[in-house]
C-alpha cells in the first residue's frame, strides 16, 4: 500500500487529499490534469504524471475523487479506464459522492478484473481536505478496511467503517441530504421573513442559542453579512447528490416528499443561473424568486 495512483487532484477536494498523502510518504502516480497549475505543486512534491487512467493500473491503490458516477465509471470502465489494465490485487478506493446502485454494478466489475472497489466518500470541505483533516464513511470489508485504513488517515481526522461495500455512499447520501435539507429550509425562512417584516439577525440569535443550530445554518446565516462562502460546496453538486439520494429512496420504496422538495429547490436555483456558485446562494435564488430582500447590495 505505499504506491498510489490518484484521479481528481486538480479538484477542490482531490488536491487536499493527494497533498496530505505525499506528505505522508506514499508515492503518487497521477493522471495528466489539463489546469497544470492545480497540481504543480504535487508534482513538485514528487508525483508523477501518467497518460490517462490505464496507467495507474500498476499502482496498490487507485483513488478517485471525482464530480460522481459518470466521471467514476469512465474513469474505471471506459475506454483506457484503470480496469483496462488492472494488476491483479488493485484495491480502488471511491472518495466521489456516488450513486449505490453504480457502485454496484462496479464492484462487480472490479471483482471480475481481480480488483477490489471501496465506496469511502467524503466529508468536510476544501480547508480541512488541505489540512488533511477529513471525514470519511467506508464501506468495506473488514479486511479490506484494515489494509487500507493507513491510507485513510493520511488524510482523515475521523474514519468510520459504517459497512459493506456500498454502505459508505448510502450513508454520504443520507448524511447530505439532511444537510441540503437544512440549507434550503433556512434560505426559504429568510425570504418568508424579509417579506414579513422582522430583522433576521434576531432570527440568527434565536436559532443560535437552541437546538436548531447547525454549522450549515450559521454557513447559510452569513449572507446576511454579503458573504457567500461559507459553505464552498457547488450548487450543481448538491442537486446532483439530492438526485442521486431520491434515486436511492425510490428504489427503497420509501416516499421521498421533503428529499424531491430539496431537488427541485436545488433544480430551481440551478435554474436560475447559481449552479455554478456555492450552495449559499439559494438565499439569491429565493431573492429572485420571492423579490424579498436579504442579503446586503454594494
Amino acid at each position: 500500500m505505499k504506491h498510489i495512483g490518484f484521479i481528481g487532484a486538480s479538484g477542490l477536494m482531490g488536491h487536499g487529499v493527494a497533498k496530505n498523502l505525499l506528505a505522508k510518504g506514499y508515492a503518487m502516480s497521477l493522471t495528466v490534469h489539463r489546469n497544470q497549475d492545480r497540481v504543480a505543486d504535487l508534482l513538485a512534491a514528487g508525483a508523477k504524471q501518467v497518460f490517462g487512467a490505464a496507467g495507474l493500473g500498476a499502482c496498490d491503490v487507485v483513488i478517485l475523487c471525482v464530480t460522481g458516477s459518470p466521471q467514476v465509471e469512465a474513469s474505471l470502465a471506459g475506454p483506457g479506464g484503470v480496469l483496462s489494465n488492472a494488476r491483479a490485487g488493485l484495491i480502488v478506493i471511491d472518495t466521489s459522492t456516488s450513486e449505490p446502485e453504480s457502485t454496484a454494478r462496479l464492484a462487480a466489475l472490479c471483482r471480475e478484473h481481480g480488483a477490489t472497489l471501496v465506496d469511502a466518500p467524503l466529508a468536510r470541505s476544501p480547508v480541512e481536505a488541505e489540512l488533511g483533516k477529513l471525514n470519511t464513511m467506508v464501506g468495506a470489508d473488514p479486511e479490506v478496511f484494515a489494509r487500507i485504513q493507513p491510507v485513510l488517515q493520511a488524510y482523515c481526522e475521523n474514519i468510520f467503517h459504517v459497512g459493506g461495500p456500498g454502505a459508505g455512499h448510502v450513508i454520504k447520501l443520507l448524511n447530505n441530504f439532511v444537510g441540503q435539507a437544512i440549507c434550503t429550509a433556512t434560505a426559504e425562512a429568510f425570504a418568508v421573513g424579509a417579506k414579513a417584516g422582522v430583522d433576521l439577525q434576531q432570527l440568527v440569535s434565536v436559532i443560535g442559542a437552541g437546538a436548531v443550530n447547525s454549522g450549515l445554518f450559521q454557513a447559510m446565516a452569513k449572507t446576511l453579512g454579503g458573504d457567500f462562502t461559507g459553505l464552498r460546496f457547488e450548487l450543481d453538486n448538491a442537486r446532483k447528490d439530492l438526485r442521486y439520494y431520491t434515486h436511492l429512496a425510490e428504489q427503497n420504496g420509501v416516499p421521498s416528499l421533503v428529499g424531491e422538495a430539496v431537488h427541485q429547490s436545488l433544480a430551481t436555483a440551478s435554474a436560475l443561473g447559481y449552479g455554478s456558485e456555492f450552495v449559499p446562494a439559494l438565499v439569491s435564488a429565493q431573492e429572485q424568486l420571492t423579490g424579498a430582500r436579504i442579503a446586503p447590495r454594494t
